[in-house]
Order: C-alpha cells, then structure tokens, then sequence
C-alpha cells in the first residue's frame, strides 16, 4: 500500500513525478489536461517516455489520473452527455499512452432527468465510453458527497451501475473518505461504517482511496476536505482507515491543500507503520 497526493502539471506531465518525489509521493495522481476544459495538446511518444524514465527515477510507482471536472452522463443535454463519453474515451486513452494505472471519474447529476432514468443513461453512457477499449488502464467510479441529485453519494448506487455495465475496464471505485462522511458514512463509527460498506459494494470494489479529512459534518453533503486530523473524521477514523487500506493494499492519494500536504503525507506513512506493527 502506497501513499501520495494531487500533482500539478504545470510545464508538460513530465514534471509531475519530481514535484511528487519532492512532497514525499510514493505514487501520485494527475490530471493529464485542463480540469475546466478547453483544447487538449496530444501526449506524443517523447513526453509519455520522459514521464515513465522520470516516474522509475524518482520512484513512482503508479500514476491515478483524475477526468475532468465537467463530465456529466447523467445530463438531459445530449451534447453534454456525449462530450462527456468523448471525454472518458480520451482519458483512458492518454492514460494508457502515460502507462497509469486508473483513471476515475465522477458521473454527474440526474437534477434534470430524474433519479432513475438518469441512473439508465450513466451506464448506458458508461457503456459507450468502453466500447471497444482494450488497454491496460482502468476506470474507477468515484463517490460523491451526495449533494443534490449528484449520483454516487450513496455506495448502492454506484454498486447497481458496476453490476449493469458489467465491463471488466472498470475495475471497482475510488472512495473518497471525505465525500463518503459528508453522504452520511460516520468514520468515526468505523466497525459500522465498514460492515455498511460490505454490505452496500463489498471492500473488494475499492480500488482506491482518496484520503481527506471533513471541514463539515457527517452527513452534511458538502464537499470541503481538511487536512488529516485537522477535520471531523479525526486521527482516530484514520488509523482505522490506513490499517485497512493497508490489508487491502489499497493506494491513498490525498487531494488536501498543499501548504501542509507534507505533513498529511508523513502522518499517513506514520499510521501504515502503526499499521504493519512498526513503530
């Protein structure tokens, strides 16, 4: 089980993996463009070999790459909906081309259709985005902080869509700590919280961990991360999350601010050796 953060890419994806080593990353997680948008320069082979010659020097083992922030395949809007598949079908290509390991993805709001017939367009979206790939990269769909008709605030749901795509691109979520306490899983409550986890998707879906600490409370549906133990999950949730992340040997990126990401990343190190019964 590996430990990292959010990296820029300002200068080119290749300087991504020195800026990671600098912060204490054992893996890291990009995104391979703009988040908002906007005109996407190719990876050609050059940049793609200097980042995996610069990920190998500066030992970085994998690479998590985030989609943009607009993708929506729930909306009623079928230039939205449609864009949002191009999207994902050029991100798991490039993070292919890069060598990642997963990309994930947030599914969107079904504000303007309706729960249910949104639920059917994300997996029918989701189908289309995978039809015909074969590369080594996987998809991961991740949990929201269930605000609104945002999809996936709740681990059923994005359980229903894995089972009704039932495409092997997609190998499990990416669950965010603190969007999964905002949309009401109490950490604080571990043994619980985790037995509702089992029940809802299985442990085994959970690919990967986006470790962030809450601002607001349990159950609050606000998307504000915090510094680890500086928010309402607490020291104590965490440990108890490392020690299973560890178990599991699933990977921890954290998406905190970067003024005090150093020490987010030392604190979880220092919980995995607590974890392997080190110091």
């Amino acid at each position: 089980m590996k430990i990292g953060c959010h990296i820029s890419i300002a200068g080119g994806i290749q300087n991504a993996p020195e800026r990671a080593n600098d912060l204490g990353c054992e893996v890291m997680q990009i995104f391979t463009r703009s988040p908002q948008g906007g005109k996407t320069a190719e990876i050609g082979k050059d940049v793609a070999d200097e980042f995996k010659r610069n990920c190998r020097k500066y030992k970085i083992a994998d690479t998590y790459v985030h989609t943009p922030y607009y993708i929506n395949l729930a909306s009623a809007n079928n230039r939205i909906r449609y864009g949002s598949v191009s999207a994902i079908k050029e991100e798991m290509k490039r993070a292919n081309i890069i060598g990642a390991k997963y990309v994930m993805t947030h599914l969107g709001s079904t504000k303007e259709l309706g729960k249910k017939d949104g639920l059917k367009k994300v997996v029918e979206m989701l189908k289309k985005a995978l039809t015909n790939y074969d590369g080594s990269t996987k998809l991961l769909l991740e949990n929201s902080a269930g605000a609104g008709n945002i999809v996936g605030g709740n681990l059923k749901e994005l359980s229903e869509v894995l089972k009704a795509v039932n495409n092997s691109a997609i190998a499990g979520i990416c669950l965010d700590t603190q969007h999964s306490f905002a949309s009401g899983y109490d950490w604080t409550d571990f043994e619980n919280t985790l037995l509702r986890v089992e029940k809802e998707i299985g442990v085994e879906k959970i690919k990967l961990i986006h470790a962030n600490d809450s601002l607001t409370e349990c159950g609050s549906n606000k998307d504000r991360h915090a510094h680890i133990g500086e928010g309402l999950i607490g020291l104590n949730a965490f440990e108890k999350i490392v020690a299973l992340a560890q178990k599991e040997n699933v990977d921890m990126i954290l998406e905190t601010r970067h003024d005090k990401i150093e020490k987010d990343i030392e604190l979880l190190k220092e919980m995995r050796e607590k974890a392997k019964g080190g110091k």
